[in-house]
């Protein structure tokens, strides 16, 4: 499992369609090192919109009181609170402050019952496990709505809280492990494939079609003029074929990174970098 820094690029080269032989002199050492470049220029051109990333979260639940307090401290533990029964608020002084509670979720607009949910790192490519007590819990237990809302099925709940000083392999944690980002589509492996084969093809001596720094070429009387690649490079494109094809669809802007929002009250979660 890895887990970038912010400055470290995409976490795992793309899947490459080949359109070169890697059968070649010297082609088959060198294309894994010329795969990895060839995906953090295209990731960086793209604007950094395709990668999936995979790590280990220590959520919070979301709560229509909004959270502002540890669970912990009321109820003697877990999930006792809300073993009230019914879904109208009830009111509670809890640290001072008056809350309406209800079951532990918020049934929201579309929901007739309360819903047991935490938001997750978006968008969520996939579930690797969630962790309870240490224990992995079945994917009958969960789903994921919206691309990054964690849902809790079967009328169960996500705990209130947790001990952050323990691993999640331990009582009273959770944790859930996420793939996080937006697959390589078709044109993409089909550039990065192409990209890596140019590189390959550069540094094993042979031909390739990646432009130099010529702007014509003169034979038997007829000038070809060509774009520079500084100049191809200033409007973010190099000169190949799919590789521009891909740029030129998904980032025709080019924006140096995806719009982000942030949410100026916190995170929702915890991300996990080291064991």
């Amino acid at each position: 499992m890895t887990t970038p820094t912010p400055t470290q690029g995409p976490c795992s080269p793309w899947d490459p369609i080949w359109c070169c032989d890697l059968t070649a002199s010297g082609a088959a050492a060198i294309s894994g090192s010329a795969l990895e470049a060839a995906t953090e220029i295209l990731y960086h051109l793209s604007g950094q919109r395709f990668d999936i990333c995979e790590f280990t979260v220590r959520p919070c639940r979301v709560d229509c009181m909004d959270g502002a307090w540890s669970g912990g401290a009321y109820g003697g533990g877990w999930g006792q609170w809300w073993e009230w029964g019914g879904y109208w608020p009830r009111p509670a002084l809890i640290a001072g402050n008056w809350y309406n509670l209800t079951c532990g979720g918020c049934g929201g607009s579309c929901s007739c019952t309360p819903l047991s949910e935490a938001f997750l790192p978006s968008p969520v490519a996939s579930i690797v496990s969630v962790k309870l007590d240490g224990q992995t819990l079945p994917a009958s237990g969960y789903r994921v709505d919206d691309y990054r809302k964690l849902v809790r099925l079967g009328g169960d709940t996500w705990p209130i809280c947790q001990d952050m000083s323990l691993s999640d392999d331990q009582p009273d944690t959770w944790s859930v492990t996420v793939r996080v980002g937006e697959t390589v589509p078709v044109i993409g492996q089909w550039a990065v494939g192409e990209l890596a084969c140019e590189i390959i093809k550069s540094c094993t001596g042979e031909a390739c079609a990646i432009p130099r720094n010529a702007t014509t070429v003169t034979r038997q009387g007829v000038t070809i003029d060509f774009a520079t690649f500084s100049d191809l490079l200033t409007h973010g494109l190099l000169g190949l074929r799919w590789t521009d094809m891909f740029i030129s669809t998904y980032n025709p802007n080019r924006l140096r990174s995806t719009p982000k929002v942030y949410d100026v009250d916190g995170d929702s979660n915890r991300r996990q970098t080291f064991p």
